[in-house]
């Protein structure tokens, strides 16, 4: 891609999902995402009501006077977005592909992130770890980000889920809240999935088109896998052919689904031919009512 043509899309996402942060997702995140824990602020005079577990005994022995801890919740987060970026992203038959959603929820969850003051680092993944990019805070780094996002070739095409969230685990040493966006397609990751959430506060967003979910009755049709370029061909007008797909695809939501419920961790459903902001709201609503 031109650099022209690639900082005019760069400016285009972070305007849009500035925008989206400011006016509909503000408060959200800070309220859903919290810190490490209270961090010790100072001490001051001890009033009365304090909590007598929090005298500092021994500032009070030294002055002669009781003297309190005080703490401050420390914010500050770490904020990984583990991406998948194989071939299967290339897909959408509506208004986008899967991998330019991915781009635009990144970049509302990276700039969320910064406006918190907290750091954000990337790992995109094929079946092998593309690239790393480190947290850091700030808008150019942020920046940086969303390039890499809109034009960033793979050298893998596969799916090898369970190497982004090695990497993750091994990588990233402090609990981090981890961002693992796919379409889910690919499978074996169930324990370094276990794993990572026990680590981080893991949450999936899956990315789905409709098209995905069924087969229309379109005649005789040539599909090609965009991963491992297998190419077949597949009567869409046989009945028995289309119940065939619909019900392997629930079987596999639902795997999945009970796969994200016993490892702890919190999902998300994106349509690519819808918008993106209720299901990321509901998200918020729900995970803030159990907190």
């Amino acid at each position: 891609m031109e650099t022209a043509e690639l900082l005019k899309k760069v400016r285009a996402i972070e305007i849009r999902t500035k925008g989206l942060v400011h006016q509909i997702f503000s408060g959200e995140y800070h309220s859903v995402f919290k810190g490490r824990g209270m961090a010790f602020s100072e001490v001051r005079e001890y009033q009365f009501g304090d909590d007598i577990r929090l005298i500092d005994w021994n500032v009070s022995a030294r002055f002669n006077h009781p003297f309190v801890k005080v703490f401050e919740e420390e914010r500050e987060l770490t904020v990984m977005l583990v991406v998948d970026v194989s071939g299967s992203g290339e897909f959408g038959t509506v208004h986008q592909m899967k991998k330019e959603v991915a781009a635009e929820l990144c970049a509302v969850l990276a700039f969320s992130a910064i406006q918190n003051n907290d750091k954000v680092g990337v790992i995109f993944f094929s079946d092998v770890v593309e690239l790393f990019i480190p947290p850091k805070k700030g808008r150019t780094h942020i920046l940086r980000i969303v390039r890499e996002l809109i034009d960033f070739q793979p050298k893998k095409r596969g799916t090898e889920i369970a190497e982004g969230l090695r990497y993750l685990t091994s990588a990233i040493k402090k609990r981090s809240i981890a961002f693992l966006i796919s379409d889910f397609l690919g499978g074996g990751y169930e324990d370094a999935l276990k794993i990572a959430s026990r680590k981080h506060d893991l949450v999936a967003i899956r990315l789905f088109d409709p098209r995905e979910t069924e087969l229309v009755p379109a005649g005789l049709v040539r599909v090609r896998d965009a991963e491992s370029g297998e190419a077949l061909w597949i009567d869409t007008t046989d009945p028995r052919v289309r119940r065939s797909y619909a019900g392997w695809w629930k079987e596999q939501s639902s795997d999945r689904e009970r796969l994200f419920r016993r490892s702890g961790v919190d999902a998300v459903d994106i349509r690519i031919d819808r918008s993106y902001i209720n299901p990321l709201i509901a998200f918020f609503k729900g995970r803030e009512r159990r907190w």
